[in-house]
């Protein structure tokens, strides 16, 4: 390789001092250097070095023949090509003779033949195995994979492609160790194969050096190891994180109420079964019942897993099994899985159609098929549930998944061109796969504008139009909520008189006799909605119909102080202007005093210098002891001589 210095031995230096002294005193008849560095992989006859000698000398090889060299009057020529591998350096040994006096002289010329790179390194197999267990940690050294060079160079270059998936990588670009370099999963990738290169000059060099490489192939065997439960079978697989899961939806199965199945229960999806999560090792499993077989109704096989009726259920009921697989040889290795029977009745009839033959026409895709003038509706009937349509019926379209049977009706799910189809319908009992078929023959019509019909800008027209119009029933329903907002009171007040009017009444529900209001006053309140009392019945104003329909005791405070201190019904200011309605209660009405109730008669600034006719004046109201906690006892009776000087009076 380029720039491999050359190593001299001892004795090599011995022989260079030695030939060096002798020249010096040999009367320079010839002369040439001591040691000469000549590049392996020459050619025949390349110059190796120049000797230099006096007017008749000859040179000689001693001892001939020298096979490695020869000369050319008084050059050294190479006559092999140089393998440093296999000789690293020659010395050519040369007698120059003097032909006039016959003396002679030797020399020794050391040729050190250099190393050049012409050697590509070396795997010490072309494939190499490993077996790898897959609980192994990220980080492990899986093998050391070193190559060698005859060059012997300072440093070899590695590299590492493969279909690891990123599994492993190599330590560094100057050191093959093989070191995991993500989790492994025997049941994700059980083989891996990868192709490791070594080169004698680095991998990314910018000169032109010629550079040599070498190849292996690496196999590593995944070793699987214990660390999955069993899995249910048929089950979904699920990666979570670098962890595969595989689920189960648990299995169903029935039974006929009264009766013991003999065998294994039929399941759907299928047997009860489980296999060793860790395929590679396959554990056997082993089953049991953790829950649900409180009655001892069914055994199952420890090693089949297969469930039979020890004896038969007596209700119609959903039992709901838990059952266990593990290994047996390792039990904390375990999952578990639902399985769900259904005690029914037993099954006397299969279901039937209404008819043979189901015939309909269809337009476009969402469509519902017709029968004439009537949705085309498929119907089966079961005659285990009397009367009672069958829940447990389900309807498919044989060959087709172009239509949908929706609660008996055909719908078209997919666009199809103008044609008749001629199907099976299938109705079928999900809880026994009892079932029944007919034939559906289908129609399907295109759906075509005709001439001068209702093109797009015609659609678009009408719903600007019909845009307009909506809007402008929101605006009219706004305004006529406005309205009925501000008539409620009215119709409020008039529905308060009526309970008013109906708590006054006897147990019967008759008004009490003489009971009679002449309150016309109030219609200039500052209420104008307030109802008058122009009726024969007469009237009040229906905020003080709301207060009087109460309980007496649940109006008055609870004061016991001997001093009867009038005090409003309402939170408003008291009014002392003539001719204004004001209605109160004394603060503690005791039921034993029958304290009143007073209404003050109208008193009106026209008519005050007018004197009451005795038809006309206002009868009092007083508290009745038997109606007193309902709030209802009241009779009539004339007002007293001081009710109008007290009273505190609230706007009705």
């Amino acid at each position: 390789m380029d720039g491999v210095q050359p190593h001299l031995t001892v004795r090599t230096s011995f022989i260079l001092l030695l030939l060096s002294l002798l020249q010096m005193s040999s009367g320079n008849i010839c002369s040439g250097p001591q040691s000469v560095q000549f590049n392996e992989n020459n050619k025949v006859d390349d110059l190796v070095a120049n000797i230099t000698v006096q007017q008749g000398v000859t040179l000689e090889f001693t001892p001939p023949p020298n096979n490695a060299f020869k000369l050319r009057d008084n050059q050294l020529l190479a006559a092999i090509v140089f393998d440093h591998e296999s000789e690293k350096s020659q010395v050519a040994r040369i007698t120059c003779t003097e032909t006039a006096s016959g003396f002679t002289f030797k020399i020794s010329i050391v040729v050190l033949v250099d190393n050049v790179n012409d050697n590509a390194p070396v795997f010490a197999q072309s494939l190499y195995e490993v077996n790898v267990d897959e609980m192994s940690p990220v980080g492990t050294t899986v093998g050391k994979y070193a190559a060698t060079d005859p060059d012997k160079p300072n440093q070899l270059f590695y590299s590492l492609t493969s279909e690891s998936q990123n599994s492993f990588k190599l330590k560094s670009s100057t050191d093959p160790d093989l070191i995991i370099s993500s989790p492994l999963d025997y049941d994700r990738v059980k083989n891996f194969k990868m192709v490791l290169y070594a080169q004698d000059t680095p991998l990314t060099a910018s000169d032109n050096r010629t550079s040599f490489t070498a190849t292996t192939t690496i196999m590593v065997t995944i070793i699987d190891a214990d660390n999955r439960p069993p899995w249910f079978q048929p089950c979904t697989e699920h990666m979570i994180g670098a962890t595969l899961i595989c689920q189960s939806a648990g299995y169903t199965g029935s039974v006929v109420i009264n009766e013991q199945e003999n065998g294994a229960l039929q399941l759907k999806p299928g047997p009860l079964y489980a296999t060793d999560g860790d395929t590679g090792i396959n554990e056997e499993i082993t089953y049991s019942f953790l829950s649900g077989n409180d009655e001892q109704l069914f055994e199952i096989n420890a090693n089949t897993g297969n469930i039979t009726m020890l004896k038969p259920a007596r209700a119609v009921d959903t039992i709901n099994l838990s059952v266990l697989a593990a290994q047996r040889r390792n039990s904390h290795q375990f999952a578990s899985t639902a399985v769900t029977i259904s005690v029914q009745v037993k099954s006397l009839h299969p279901p039937q159609f209404q008819k043979p033959l189901y015939e309909g026409v269809i337009s476009s895709i969402g469509s519902m098929a017709m029968d004439g003038d009537k949705p085309l509706y498929i119907h089966a009937t079961d005659a285990d549930y009397n009367e009672v349509q069958n829940p447990f019926i389900v309807y498919t379209i044989n060959g087709s998944s172009d239509f949908s049977i929706i609660n008996g009706y055909l719908f078209m799910t997919k666009d199809l061109p103008a044609t008749t189809l001629s199907l099976n319908v299938v109705a079928t009992d999900e809880s026994n796969d009892q079932s029944d078929t007919a034939q559906l023959i289908v129609q399907v019509k295109s759906v075509i504008i005709a001439s001068g019909g209702y093109g797009p800008e015609d659609m678009a027209a009408l719903g600007a139009t019909l845009g307009v119009l909506l809007f402008v029933c929101l605006v009219v329903i706004a305004v006529l909520s406005l309205h009925m907002r501000k008539g409620k009171a009215d119709w409020k007040k008039i529905y308060e008189v009526s309970v008013f009017r109906s708590s006054l009444g006897q147990s019967s529900g008759d008004l009490k006799k003489g009971v009679q209001y002449t309150n016309e006053a109030f219609q200039k309140d500052e209420d104008g909605g307030s109802t008058g009392s122009g009726g024969p019945d007469g009237g009040m104003s229906t905020e003080a119909i709301v207060k009087s329909s109460l309980p007496l005791h649940a109006l008055l405070p609870d004061d016991t102080n001997d001093e009867k201190e009038v005090k409003p019904i309402l939170t408003k200011e008291r009014r002392i202007e003539e001719g204004y309605k004001a209605v109160w209660f004394k603060e503690d009405i005791d039921p034993n005093a029958k304290e009143e109730v007073v209404i003050i008669p109208d008193r009106r600034e026209d008519d005050s210098d007018e004197e009451d006719e005795p038809g006309d004046k206002t009868p009092k109201v007083n508290v009745d002891d038997a109606d007193l906690d309902s709030g209802l006892g009241v009779k009539m009776g004339d007002p007293p001589e001081d009710s109008d000087g007290d009273a505190m009076t609230s706007d009705l």
